[in-house]
């Protein structure tokens, strides 16, 4: 199969990207996330309360990949930006330093990505996120990534991603994240939006 830049190999036909009821499996979804990121059960706890206050959001969407028998192995989430929010409150300064704040505003805030180990660099990642921008009226895409190069960051600078800030510190969190954003249809997206 051809290369072509910006592109992942397609997802294995055995997993499914879809809609998922992140509520209903908020449990499996931090499972997830806690192997593929390092969560201790505190964190686990602490994340499942705003996870449930984020799917609560007007906008808010989910989309999960699951396997033929239903295991979640990736899923992302997110919501309209809204400057209220405690994220856009930690994020804002930084941002206006780098006269980037205007980003907090018509975006779509990618607020969680993950995918087991064991299934990464297949294009679960790119599939999940190029899925969930394509269906949202936002003209852009704002994130935080932990800010040092990784596959992650390597593969939002291949969606568009640009970095708004850098060394952003958040409460609790040891190690300083990169804002980034990008214009909406992610490069590499389905033209029509669908």
């Amino acid at each position: 199969m051809p290369s072509y830049p910006g592109r992942a190999p397609r997802i294995p036909d055995q997993v499914t990207v879809g809609p998922l009821d992140l509520a209903a499996h908020v449990d499996e979804a931090l499972a997830v996330q806690a192997h593929a990121f390092g969560l201790t059960d505190d964190e686990i706890d602490v994340r499942r309360q705003i996870v449930l206050r984020h799917v609560a959001v007007p906008g808010a969407r989910a989309l999960g990949a699951t396997t033929p028998e239903g295991r979640l192995v990736g899923f992302v989430y997110g919501m309209p930006n809204d400057r209220a929010h405690w994220w856009s409150t930690v994020v804002q300064p930084y941002l206006m330093r780098m006269h980037n704040d205007s980003w907090l505003d018509d975006s779509f805030v990618i607020t969680e990505l993950h995918v087991r180990p064991g299934y990464q660099n297949r294009g679960i990642g790119r599939t999940l996120i190029t899925t969930i921008t394509d269906a949202v009226q936002a003209p852009r895409s704002i994130l935080s990534a932990i800010d040092k190069e990784s596959p992650a960051r390597g593969l939002y600078r291949s969606l568009g991603y640009i970095d708004l800030a850098r060394q952003v510190l958040f409460p609790s969190a040891p190690t300083p994240y990169a804002v980034m954003g990008a214009s909406l249809p992610l490069r590499g997206s389905r033209p029509d939006g669908a």
